[in-house]
Order: C-alpha cells, then sequence, then structure tokens
C-alpha cells in the first residue's frame, strides 16, 4: 500500500493560488487533474466491520487490501469521495503522530465502489459502525512537477488551498522525503499550514459544515 506524504499550505485568495500556478508551469508541472469531488468524512474505529460490508462494493484486490490495513493503522480516517463521476471509499492510516485526517505521513487507501451512489456506499460506512462527520466539497486541479503533485484547491469553508504530495515504498523514506516537500514549497513561495492550526479549522468546518458545503463561503481561524 503506497505511502502519502503530504503537505498543506493555506492560500486563502485566487490571486495567491494564480501565483502558485504560474510558478509551478514555469518550472515544467503539467495538469494531470481536473475534478468536482464531494467528500464526506465519518467519525469511527470499525476497521473489521468496514471490510465485512464492504464485500461485493469494491473488488477483490481492493477488499483484500482493505483487511491488509486492519491492524496496521495507529489511528485512521474513513472517507466517501464523488470524484466527478466515480464513487470511491478511502482510508487514511497515520504513520506519525499526526492525525489521521490530516497528518503528513500516512497509508492511503483507494477504491472505487461498483454500481453504488454516493449515498449508497454512505449507508454502508455506517451500517459498519461509523457516524457521518461532515461534507466536504472542493473544485481541484493537480499538477505533476517530477514525483511530487501539486493540487489546487478551491474548498468549501477553507477557500484556496494547495497541497502537496509524494509518494513512498517504504516508511523510512519519510523523512527525507517531507523535508523535500518543505523545500520545494519554499523555493516555491508557498507557506506550510501548521499542523495545530489544520486541526482549529479542521473542528469548526465540521461543526458548521451545513453552512459551506457546496458553497462558496469561508471563513479564517487563526
Amino acid at each position: 500500500m503506497p505511502i502519502e506524504i503530504e503537505i498543506k499550505s493555506l492560500l486563502g485568495e485566487a490571486t495567491r493560488a494564480e501565483a502558485l500556478r504560474a510558478e509551478l508551469v514555469g518550472r515544467g508541472a503539467s495538469l494531470t487533474e481536473t475534478s468536482a469531488q464531494l467528500n464526506h468524512y465519518f467519525t469511527g474505529d470499525a476497521l473489521p466491520a468496514l471490510a465485512e460490508v464492504m464485500r461485493g462494493a469494491v473488488s477483490e484486490a481492493d477488499l483484500a487490501t482493505l483487511r491488509g490495513l486492519v491492524g496496521r493503522a495507529r489511528k485512521s480516517s474513513v472517507r466517501t469521495r464523488l470524484l466527478n463521476q466515480t464513487v470511491l471509499l478511502i482510508v487514511k492510516a497515520a504513520l506519525d503522530d499526526t492525525t489521521s485526517a490530516n497528518g503528513i505521513t500516512r497509508l492511503e487507501y483507494e477504491a472505487e465502489a461498483h454500481g453504488l451512489t454516493l449515498d449508497q456506499l454512505d449507508s454502508l460506512v455506517v451500517s459498519a459502525g461509523y457516524a457521518v462527520q461532515a461534507k466536504w466539497s472542493r473544485q481541484r486541479q493537480t499538477y505533476r512537477l517530477g514525483d511530487v503533485s501539486v493540487s489546487l484547491d478551491k474548498n468549501a469553508g477553507y477557500g484556496y488551498l494547495a497541497e502537496f504530495e509524494v509518494m513512498a515504498d517504504d516508511e523510512g523514506e519519510a523523512p527525507a522525503l517531507t523535508d523535500r516537500l518543505r523545500a520545494l514549497m519554499a523555493a516555491l513561495g508557498a507557506q506550510e499550514l501548521a499542523q495545530d492550526r489544520l486541526e482549529r479549522m479542521f473542528a469548526h468546518y465540521n461543526a458548521h459544515w451545513r453552512e459551506y458545503y457546496g458553497t462558496d463561503n469561508t471563513f479564517t481561524v487563526e
């Protein structure tokens, strides 16, 4: 299972997003994805039950991978996603002391749910013992620069946000890759969003998500 190294940068305004886009393109980055997304987050800790209810909803290979995640995760978070027209089940499992929802070093599981709507997949997740935490919406453009992906997002609530991501095959690579991401961000003029502020933003959104989901409304939390 791939290990995701991801660092976020809060851009806020569209002009800052455009400036970062120009820097990326100027360095030879290529656009790899344009998408509209709905992301539904859940609370709970029931990975064994989740693996059981996903029988028949995901492929046998994806089901085996999900079962393999059980017991490995220090902390995990579950979400569902509508990516354009594709419905996905996503599990993030923390491998460091940051959170599984927003942390830097995580195992990333993603599987297509065949023949299900987003609401139907949500119902399966709830049946395994999870509860809906919040619903998020965003527009995303992802650029590729070497082995690094940089996503420029317009998020409900947060405004413009950049996610810098590189994948590792081994957990031991994480510190060096994290340093490399930070060096790239510094070169591009992107400031890392501190984990404690990110958690405050996440908590605020979760408490008020109905004011933001599917809208252009934003908030500021220091």
